[in-house]
C-alpha cells in the first residue's frame, strides 16, 4: 500500500480525507499538528505529505519549507481560502501543488496519484537518459541534477519542469504545454503556479531575477532553456 502522511487540525476533516484514502488503498498517517508532523516526517517513509495551510503551533507553510530543506517529497498543500495568495505562498515554500477547500475526494485522489507518478522512477529503458549542456547535468534516472559538478537540490515538479525544458533548450515551450505536461489540465490563462515553479528554478540554477538569462522568458509564448550559457 501506498503510505502518505495528512497534515491537518480539522479533526472532522483529517478522519474524513483518512477514511476516504483508506478505503481506496492508501495507509494514512495522520498528525494534528505541524510541529509533531515536521518531527515525524523528518524520518518517515511516507511517499506524499497532504498539508494543512492553517496548523498549531507550526503553520503549514513553515512545516513545508524545513521539510524541502531535507526532502523532495511530494507535498500536496490544503489551502482554506480560494485566494491567489495562499497558492502563491505554498508554491514558494515548495510545494508541488494545492487544492482549495472545501475537499472533493476524487479530485484530491487524482491530484495525489499525478504527484506519486511523477515521483516515481522512470522506465529502465529511458532511465539511462541523460542531458549534458555544457556544465549542467540532467540524470533522469535518479533525477538528479548538477551544474559544474555540484548537486542542485530540486523538488519533483522542479525537475519535471527543467526536464522539459531541458529536451527543447533552444527552443520555446508554451505554458500551455508545459501546464498540460506537469499539471495534467490545459492551462487558463489565470494559473501562476508554472511561473512560481520557474522562479524557483531560476534561483536554485543562479539565474537573474530580473534579466534572466538561462531561462528566458518569451512574452506571449511561454520560456526558452539557453543551451549556450551553461
Amino acid at each position: 500500500m501506498t503510505k502518505l502522511a495528512l497534515v491537518e487540525d480539522d479533526l472532522e476533516l483529517a478522519q474524513w480525507i483518512c477514511d476516504y484514502l483508506s478505503a481506496k488503498q492508501y495507509k494514512v498517517d495522520v498528525y494534528h499538528d505541524g510541529q509533531q508532523a515536521l518531527d515525524a516526517l523528518k524520518s518517515s517513509d511516507v511517499e506524499l505529505v497532504v498539508l494543512d495551510g492553517m496548523l498549531p503551533s507550526l503553520d503549514g507553510l513553515e512545516v513545508c519549507k524545513q521539510l524541502r530543506q531535507h526532502s523532495n517529497i511530494p507535498i500536496l498543500m490544503l489551502t482554506a481560502r480560494d485566494e491567489e495568495i495562499d497558492e502563491i505562498l505554498g508554491l514558494e515554500m515548495g510545494a508541488d501543488d494545492y487544492l482549495t477547500k472545501p475537499v472533493r475526494g476524487r479530485l484530491l485522489e487524482t491530484r495525489i496519484k499525478a504527484l506519486l507518478r511523477r515521483s516515481q522512477p522512470i522506465d529502465k529503458q529511458i532511465s539511462s537518459s541523460l542531458i549534458e549542456l555544457g556544465s549542467l547535468v540532467l540524470n533522469q534516472a535518479t533525477r538528479e541534477v548538477c551544474l559544474a559538478n555540484k548537486p542542485i537540490n530540486l523538488s519533483s515538479n522542479e525537475f519535471d519542469a527543467l526536464w522539459l525544458l531541458a529536451c527543447r533548450s533552444g527552443s520555446v515551450v508554451s505554458r500551455e504545454e508545459l501546464t498540460q505536461a506537469l499539471r495534467g489540465f490545459e492551462y487558463d490563462g489565470f494559473d501562476r503556479s508554472i511561473d512560481l515553479r520557474i522562479s524557483r528554478l531560476r534561483k536554485k540554477l543562479g539565474d537573474s531575477g530580473t534579466e534572466p538569462y538561462k531561462i528566458k522568458t518569451i512574452w506571449g509564448k511561454g520560456y526558452l532553456l539557453v543551451s549556450e550559457v551553461w
